[in-house]
């Protein structure tokens, strides 16, 4: 009897919207180009044809500066803002972070650097009795809680299953969309040398004194060899939530009383999506995990101090480098050098369920990574005008061509499926990722074969990641499982930025 081979699915048609315009510019880039035309002609009539001459080549170089991009998409005007950000960081020291009692700022602590250095951690209880930390940004107004979670893994695992898994991905990626108030989410992968405490701690607790003396030293013996050269694997679930509801500003104890009641719901369903067992993560473990993330020999005294069956108190005053530099292309914190890059193109054609298992796995040329998918939630009425302006936008670039080329032709196509899915039901997320490698000490040559791993590891990804070039110290923090929404801290609004 013939038994047929099941198919495995394959995932794609992710893209980037695009607003109306011609060419390569968008809506607001072919106002520009309108305008400047008919200043242009208005200077030819009234002032003379020099002064026209001169408007016109400052017309051509700032459209060109719009038109002309690298392969990572960004444009002329965009590299130019960041050297001009990046010039200005310097001159005013910013890139220089000194903290505690003996630094340069002014409340004595070990408070984060940047962004969330005005944030603030609290703690509450939800109705199952667990306790969960709020972290609250008061310069977004947006509160984040952090799930840990214990991945299955797809080791052993059917085909089937695994398809399970992806599709109630999707299904919790799209009811965040139905979440009061929920704007972002992001799912951290961390990898890092493993120093053996939770093995320790679940070998200990169960030997039996009774047994024979030679059993208990061959365990004990594992205990001290197993770690050595081994790897852990650590993943969690941020959700930002907005403190604007009906109206009002909310408060973090109001906040915390409100989603007290939601957390189980969600932890529940994240169960099925293959995340293992979720639970909202104490204040005490997130300041555990973001110390360890700033100084990793920090991370291995937390561990021998469980060992020792103490627990090390820390505060969020407490988390944060105690000196840190950012440069150009790097950012050293305390003891450790990181560099950080930017998904720029997500992968093109389809992929299957398995394209990131290689950049989420364990490397032997980098000690400490951190792989961090970021979701922007859109809400479904959003949603579908997005994808209806979507596929007008297609649309008018290929009938405003007398002959289009392929490239229309296919988004055409893809925003038509994309809005075709939407009427069905499916979910709308903004996405991309965040990768970050540390080393530990000052080797040039360690860092380099970092460098080097990441950028090999993401071709097998079939992405494309961009170095982030003058703000390694922003993209560090927005890494963390902290649930940062870099988009809500730009001066030029996102939506400004795409109608260029």
């Amino acid at each position: 009897m013939a038994t047929e081979t099941p198919r495995e699915r394959t995932y794609g048609n992710w893209r980037r919207p695009r607003s109306a315009g011609l060419g390569r510019l968008g809506l607001l880039g072919t106002g520009v180009l309108m305008g400047g035309v008919i200043v242009v002609i208005l200077a030819v009539a009234t002032v003379g044809l020099l002064v026209a001459v001169v408007l016109l080549a400052l017309l051509a170089v700032g459209l060109g500066s719009l038109m002309i991009s690298d392969r990572h998409g960004k444009t002329g005007l965009q590299l130019l803002t960041v050297r001009a950000g990046w010039w200005r960081a310097r001159s005013l020291g910013a890139h220089l972070y000194r903290s505690g009692p003996l630094g340069r700022t002014g409340w004595g602590s070990f408070q984060l650097p940047g962004l969330l250095a005005q944030s603030r951690l609290s703690e509450a209880r939800d109705s199952y009795d667990r306790p969960f930390a709020v972290l609250e940004v008061p310069a977004t107004g947006h509160f984040t809680v952090v799930f840990a979670t214990e991945p299955d893994g797809a080791s052993l695992v059917d085909q089937e299953q695994i398809d399970v898994w992806v599709a109630r991905w999707g299904e919790w990626l799209a009811s965040l969309g139905d979440e009061p108030g929920l704007i972002a989410a992001a799912v951290t992968v961390e990898t890092a040398p493993d120093t053996g405490r939770r093995l320790r701690q679940e070998i200990e607790g169960r030997i039996d004194p009774n047994a024979p003396s030679l059993a208990q030293q061959v365990l004990r013996e594992v205990v001290d060899s197993y770690p050595l050269g081994s790897a852990t694997i650590k993943a969690w679930v941020a959700l930002t939530f907005t403190a604007a509801a009906r109206g009002r500003r909310r408060g973090s104890d109001e906040f915390a009383r409100e989603l007290a009641t939601r957390l189980p719901g969600i932890t529940q369903r994240l169960h099925g999506t293959g995340a293992g067992s979720a639970r909202p993560l104490p204040a005490q473990e997130l300041c555990e995990v973001i110390r360890s993330a700033y100084d990793p020999d920090a991370g291995r005294v937390i561990d021998d101090a469980y060992a020792a069956g103490q627990i090390p108190k820390l505060t969020w005053a407490d988390v944060g480098p105690a000196a840190a530099e950012a440069a150009w292309g790097a950012y050293r914190h305390d003891a450790a050098v990181s560099v950080s890059w930017a998904m720029s193109q997500a992968p093109r054609g389809e992929v299957h369920a398995s394209v990131l298992w290689k950049l989420l796995a364990p490397h032997r040329e980098i000690a400490r990574k951190r792989v961090s998918l970021l979701y922007r939630v859109l809400d479904p009425g959003v949603a579908a005008r997005i994808v209806e302006a979507d596929k007008r936008n297609a649309d008018f670039r290929v009938n405003s061509a007398q002959r289009p080329s392929e490239h229309s032709l296919r988004e055409q196509r893809s925003a038509l499926a994309t809005a075709q899915e939407e009427a069905r039901g499916a979910g709308l997320v903004d996405f991309g990722m965040l990768v970050t490698a540390t080393v530990q000490g000052d080797s040039p040559d360690r860092l380099a074969e970092a460098e080097a791993a990441v950028e090999n590891l993401a071709a097998t990804a079939r992405i494309s990641l961009r170095r982030m070039y003058g703000s390694q110290d922003s993209a560090f923090l927005a890494g963390l499982p902290l649930g940062l929404v870099l988009p809500r801290h730009l001066k030029v609004p996102q939506e400004i930025r795409s109608a260029l």
